[in-house]
């Protein structure tokens, strides 16, 4: 059995493909597309086309520190998100993996009153996960090799010597 999940570029582009017509399919039209940053980044632009949803926002939260390590609980980062006149808006969060899940439920959480609907879209989710996300492309419980975050990708892979 591997040790990684890997997803690269070739995959990711079926993976978002999948999860679109997942979310079309089920007859859901956001009115925008909420990226979970820096994961949900690439995922939520990639939906917004697929889908047709030309309003992106981005909300910063910190949660993971390292691979297998993070805060006690995610914190919102600034600037804080603010949503004015959406009371009737469909909104979709975007991320790359549910794996605790509390990331995806503190947003969730945090936009609810603000807006009429919310869903989640994630390309992975785990079995840990206390949240139940509407749209997913796979589970596992596997550490995810992601395209944008493998060492190859990185200035400075995971492990390296980090001299500031």
């Amino acid at each position: 059995m591997p040790e990684l999940e890997v997803l690269t570029w070739p995959l990711y582009g079926e993976a978002c493909r999948s999860l679109a017509q997942q979310i079309d399919d089920d007859g859901f039209r956001p009115d925008l597309i909420l990226s979970i940053a820096r994961g949900g980044l690439l995922i939520a632009g990639s939906l917004a086309y697929a889908l047709g949803v030309k309003n992106l926002h981005v909300m910063n939260v910190e949660y993971y520190t390292g691979r297998g390590e993070r805060l006690e609980f995610p914190v919102i980062l600034p600037p804080p998100l603010t949503l004015v006149d959406l009371e009737r808006a469909k909104v979709l969060i975007a991320d790359d993996v549910a794996d605790t899940g509390a990331t995806l439920e503190m947003v969730r959480d945090h936009v609810a009153p603000q807006v009429g609907e919310v869903r989640s879209a994630v390309l992975y989710q785990k079995t840990i996960s206390t949240m139940s996300c509407d749209y997913v492309w796979r589970h596992t419980d596997l550490w995810i090799d992601f395209p944008w975050s493998t060492d190859a990708a990185l200035v400075r892979p995971h492990g390296s010597d980090q001299k500031d």
